[in-house]
């Protein structure tokens, strides 16, 4: 369950009718805020007597950190409405856990994001608020390494100008992560604080993670389980994170099957790197981010580059077959709840 006393307080706002937004104004916003607590956070904006133009969230991924600045525009609703001519993102390499060996660094990643803001925020800063919540990369970290780490944030924070408290830099559950996702999506599909089970769905493609989230009308296992009020709307949501299933570690682990199976077949190891890979299209060159999982637990990013190569198979079938092969070791683990609502997918840049 999401604690509310770590959110913003809701503003205080004239009660009207839900928006419907055009989507045309809010495919920035979905592909800028992937990280999932961003829009969320617009469901919380601050609220005072002098109210900030700006929000400010920094998403800690496990591959790289970015920072969102949001700028509202000015007029009433529940739902505050994104300036897009003010919103901005920035993201920074390697992400916060690489400094696992180093963790008292850490903080010195964010000091050009923290420029970056100031200098879109301008004479706001002191009324804005800067909030980071990091994700599946620290919350493999051991305790604590992960708290040392947090703590130099922490550091640069506070001296940053902006509002700040120590609270407002968290490790966030991977299940909240799929539910900020979930808001993120609706709000740009207008669907906020309707039906239930007129919302979409999401599946939210991360570096180490991937979250699975929809609204059900369906027994839901407790631990699984979650609440969000919006409105005058109660939603009860399904939420799961599945550890390993991000983008890049689920891309590392088919590629050792491959490898696997290439070895097999030819009765003899297969050399590092070499494999045919069905789901590359032939001659595609490309730069992969790599998560590498050291002795200590931590994720280091690495970037490889992939020249074009017999290895590439460009197949589909055997791209298909290859990935379920991977999914396979979860079959049957868990049992899930119908989904009654449509599913999109939200891949993390």
């Amino acid at each position: 369950m999401i604690d509310p006393s770590k959110l913003p307080p809701r503003p205080s706002r004239t009660s009207s009718p839900t928006p419907r937004y055009p989507r045309r104004r809010l495919l920035l916003p979905i592909s800028a805020a992937a990280a999932a607590a961003t829009l969320l956070y617009l469901l919380f904006a601050p609220a005072s007597a002098t109210s900030s133009r700006f929000g400010i969230i920094i998403d800690a991924g496990s591959s790289g950190t970015r920072i969102h600045v949001f700028g509202f525009a000015d007029g009433g609703g529940e739902i505050p409405t994104l300036d897009l001519d003010r919103t901005a993102v920035m993201r920074v390499s390697p992400g916060l856990s690489s400094y696992a060996e180093e963790p008292d660094r850490a903080g010195e990643s964010l000091l050009g994001l923290v420029e970056f803001a100031k200098g879109k925020v301008g004479e706001n800063r002191r009324d804005t608020e800067i909030r980071l919540m990091a994700t599946a990369g620290l919350r493999m970290l051991d305790g604590g390494v992960r708290d040392r780490i947090l703590e130099s944030c922490r550091k640069v924070l506070k001296s940053s100008g902006f509002r700040f408290q120590d609270d407002w830099a968290t490790v966030i559950p991977g299940s909240d992560e799929g539910i900020y996702a979930w808001v993120a999506a609706n709000y740009a599909l207008g669907t906020l604080g309707d039906d239930p089970l007129k919302t979409t769905g999401i599946i939210e493609l991360g570096g180490a993670s991937a979250q699975l989230t929809f609204a059900s009308d369906e027994l839901i296992p407790p631990e699984s389980s979650h609440e969000l009020k919006f409105s005058k709307t109660t939603y009860k949501l399904y939420s799961n994170s599945f550890l390993h299933f991000g983008q890049n570690v689920a891309q590392q682990s088919l590629n050792e099957l491959l490898r696997m199976k290439g070895a097999k077949l030819s009765g003899e190891s297969s050399k590092e790197g070499v494999f045919v890979d069905p789901c590359t299209p032939k001659g595609y060159s490309h730069s992969v981010e790599t998560l590498e999982v050291t002795t200590g637990g931590a994720l280091k990013s690495k970037v490889e580059h992939h020249q074009p190569a017999g290895h590439a198979g460009g197949n589909f079938s055997e791209c298909r077959s290859a990935a379920l092969m991977l999914l396979q070791k979860e079959k049957g683990s868990k049992k899930l709840p119908v989904s009654a609502v449509p599913l999109r997918i939200i891949i993390r840049s």
